[in-house]
């Protein structure tokens, strides 16, 4: 008897609980249509575009209500919540560098702070001093460092932040000895840098912008400044400005030895054009380097009179050229194009250069020879994944930073002299990957397309098709996936789950050609890709459609929206983060017409209409269809996707879903695209999407 009246009040209290719980959101739908070549498209959740109307606040207000309802109550994510937290506790160093001053620097983190501080040695072996800790610029962690940059005599420091995740920057002025912050203070500057130059440096901004939508109006006129110190902003010289061309992008950069200036022209096409200026002579003009703004032309280094460009003129797989101040256009290949991609190049003492190379997503460097581009030897990793390298020309030291799916970031010291490598930093961490392995697998596409896929999962696993899959994917704007560490990702493969790294067309991995068929009106291929490595991982008993969640940030968010949209079948989850879900209208927000050398634009022509709004996100989702469970997460300060690709996405899933699975939209406050954002607020972000996952896969 005890039992049973145990078992009726647990019903009980379970009918009140559920009474309490928050109405599904109805939103409001209105009778906006535009017409397109002859179309009419209805888009009747216009009015959530309007970020600044009360209307959309309490849209925003109420959704979250629901979702954090129902998040909050998942089984285990406390627990999940706290394994997070102890998997990221660890310290994490990043690779060192030396400034004029003859300081070495290098950003670290304790463990759980929000944000990574920099510190200021005299050795890379001394005892580290904090120099510029971003923790203390906010009480939560929403201010995050963006970059610093040292005056060539190394005497000051510029740095510049953002607040709440958007990509509005203010940079700020330190005297780098005393520690001192200066009076100067420089507001609405984006995509930019400080390029010091005599007593001040140059940097890229646009007019401040209408306060109501400062955070989704269109971004047009990008100008460069030249300030000098200690005067204030209303001073600063307008050095370069295009009125003719508002939608493009313009930076300035200057060489150590402040000999060469160089002007970088982008947004029009998919690379950039280049200018250069001899600064030793007062009226010397810019000198045109590129011939169109079709190919990549990026000054790495100068010595003297020459200049080193990294390219993919007449080179897919990229290569580096050298020419000089005198003569900017003629060019000499230095290393030549190769069957894999050229990723980056660093240039070392004693004439020497480091090549780093993506092979099949993973990379390989290897040492040249300056002088004539020979090729010496191949520098030995600690395995297959991602390095980077640190060095600077005429110095005798090199560091680089390596990690893999269980390799947490280590930073390495290498020796010219003996060609070997020395743990410099490794971590100390509360897990042990050694029971999980890596392997990479290919299949083939739709067309037949060889594709690169990475899995990382508990070594002995069998495939009977009940293992939980994490599949992400990404496939754009000549952008790679290579082999990288998350410990976010520590607890899902700890329980049992794959994580499922693909390498779509449209990205970077095999060099330009690559890229090109996952562009424009070969933007499908991208999906049938990801679909493609769905079918596989369940065909090959590693996963059903039962236990297969896919997930993608940003151009990644397209990707996860257009594939639920065409196979909803397919998977038991999907997970679009602030992604492009609106195809017909993005160019229209902040800086969204720079993405149309990659996407065309729905004025381009009736052909490209018709083929964005065959796939768009927002415009396949069909009444009466039965979608994955959903959370789409997005934030109030995304001015990179708006956060009305999302709003509109997720109120029109809600309407047009036919299954009881849930569809939520998580929508953050003080956040922004993603970059900056406090450890605090990744923490209990990864918290709601892995118990949303593990929950709905039945982990």
């Amino acid at each position: 008897m005890v039992m049973k009246r145990l078992l009726v009040f647990s019903l009980m209290a379970a009918i009140v609980f559920d009474a309490c719980a928050p109405k599904k959101v109805v939103t409001r739908k209105d009778n906006t249509v535009d017409t397109y070549f002859g179309t009419q498209v209805a888009d009747p959740y216009r009015w959530l575009e309007d970020d600044a109307s009360a209307e959309t606040a309490e849209w925003v207000k109420a959704q979250n209500k629901v979702t954090d309802y129902y998040l909050k109550r998942l089984p285990g994510r406390a627990k999940l919540l706290e394994r997070l937290k102890e998997v990221a506790n660890y310290e994490k160093v990043g690779t060192p560098w030396r400034e004029k001053n003859g300081k070495w620097y290098q950003y670290r983190n304790n463990g759980l702070q929000n944000q990574s501080v920099l510190y200021e040695m005299d050795s890379p072996e001394a005892e580290a001093r904090v120099f510029l800790d971003p923790n203390t610029l906010s009480e939560d962690g929403t201010v995050a460092l963006k970059g610093c940059y040292f005056s060539h005599d190394g005497k000051y420091m510029a740095y510049t932040i953002s607040r709440s995740g958007s990509d509005w920057e203010e940079i700020f002025l330190m005297d780098a000895e005393t520690l001192e912050l200066l009076p100067d203070h420089i507001e609405w500057a984006k995509f930019t840098e400080a390029a010091w130059y005599k007593d001040g440096f140059y940097y890229s901004a646009y007019d401040k912008p209408g306060e109501d939508h400062a955070y989704s109006g269109k971004n047009e006129g990008h100008k460069i400044y030249y300030h000098k110190i200690g005067t204030p902003q209303s001073e600063d010289v307008l050095f370069f400005e295009n009125p003719a061309e508002p939608l493009r992008f313009y930076q300035f950069s200057v060489n150590e030895a402040e000999t060469m200036g160089f002007l970088y022209e982008d947004g029009a096409d998919i690379g950039n054009n280049l200018y250069v200026k001899d600064l030793r002579k007062a009226d010397a003009p810019f000198v045109q380097v590129t011939r169109d703004m079709k190919n990549t032309v990026v000054p790495v280094e100068t010595d003297g009179d020459l200049i080193y460009l990294f390219t993919n003129v007449d080179a897919p797989m990229n290569k580096l050229v050298v020419t000089s101040i005198g003569n900017p256009k003629a060019w000499k290949d230095l290393i030549p194009e190769a069957e894999s991609v050229l990723d980056g190049v660093s240039l070392i003492t004693d004439g020497f250069i480091i090549a780093s190379y993506s092979e099949d997503a993973a990379t390989h460097a290897y040492l040249y020879d300056r002088n004539d581009g020979r090729r010496v030897e191949e520098l030995h990793l600690p395995g297959v994944g991602s390095a980077s390298f640190v060095s600077k020309l005429g110095e005798p030291w090199c560091y680089y930073s390596y990690s893999s799916f269980t390799t947490p970031g280590t930073i390495y010291s290498w020796s010219i002299e003996t060609g070997n490598s020395e743990v410099y930093a490794q971590p100390k961490t509360a897990f042990d990957l050694s029971g999980f392995e890596t392997v990479q697998v290919f299949f083939p596409s739709k067309d037949g397309t060889r594709i690169p896929m990475f899995l990382t999962y508990r070594k002995g696993i069998k495939l009977d098709g009940s293992n939980p899959v994490y599949l992400y994917g990404y496939g754009g704007f000549n952008i790679s996936l290579p082999p990288s560490f998350s410990a976010m990702r520590v607890p899902f493969l700890e329980a049992g789950g794959i994580y499922a790294q693909v390498n779509l067309r449209g990205g970077g991995e095999y060099g330009e050609a690559w890229h090109l068929a996952g562009t424009k009106m070969n933007k499908q291929n991208v999906f049938d890709d990801f679909i493609g490595a769905a079918e596989w991982l369940i065909a090959e008993g590693y996963t059903s459609p039962a236990k297969l969640a896919i997930v993608g940030g940003s151009n990644g968010g397209l990707l996860v929206g257009a594939c639920m949209t065409q196979r909803p079948d397919l998977y038991a989850v999907a997970i679009p983060q602030v992604g492009v879900m609106d195809m017909l209208r993005y160019h229209k927000f902040t800086i969204g017409w720079n993405w149309a050398p990659d996407y065309g634009t729905s004025e381009d022509s009736p052909e490209m209409f018709k083929y964005l709004y065959g796939y768009s996100p927002l415009h396949n989702l069909k009444p009466g269809v039965s979608y994955p469970a959903t959370l789409v997460t997005t934030a109030d300060h995304d001015d990179r996707v708006v956060p009305a690709h999302s709003f509109k996405f997720a109120a029109t899933l809600q309407e047009c879903n036919a299954s009881d699975k849930p569809q939520l939209i998580r929508i953050d406050s003080k956040a922004g695209h993603g970059g900056g954002k406090p450890l605090a607020k990744v923490l209990e972000e990864q918290a709601d999407i892995y118990s949303f996952i593990m929950k709905n896969t039945g982990m």
